[in-house]
């Protein structure tokens, strides 16, 4: 009988749990993608790619995507959303790619803990219906 209601009760949490879970609604977020180096001042003092763009060597290229492919090819760095003051990771590092140096509409779950945006869909900000 305690063994019955145990497996009742654990049950009843598993199922709990994952209801919570799934039932986060993905939210609407706005800003520009670009690299996790540049956004959070790995090699930039200004959260831009200001600096990168300015060195003389020129192998970062001479616009914000440019710079975040090298960042990110180059350097180790990772598609980011920068949104006002905000940084979000995104789990989704390909849909990105097209996207880069660019302002966009992203609709995805964030998982406040890590900062991490699950993507559902990415749409430039010009293609937007707003």
């Amino acid at each position: 009988m305690n063994r019955v209601r145990s497996l009742t009760m654990i049950a009843t949490l598993a199922l709990s749990l994952s209801a919570s879970t799934s039932a986060q609604e993905a939210a609407l977020f706005r800003g520009e993608i670009s690299d996790s180096q540049c956004a959070l001042n790995v090699h930039s003092l200004t959260k831009s790619h200001e600096e990168m763009l300015k060195s003389k060597s020129g192998a970062a290229g001479h616009t914000p995507a440019t710079c975040s492919i090298y960042c990110i090819e180059r350097l180790g760095g990772r598609f980011v959303l920068v949104s006002g003051k905000n940084v979000y990771h995104l789990d989704n590092q390909n849909l990105p790619r097209k996207f880069v140096g660019e302002k966009v509409r992203l609709r995805g779950v964030l998982d406040p803990k890590t900062g991490t945006i699950h993507v559902v869909d990415m749409v430039a900000v010009e293609k937007a219906n707003f």
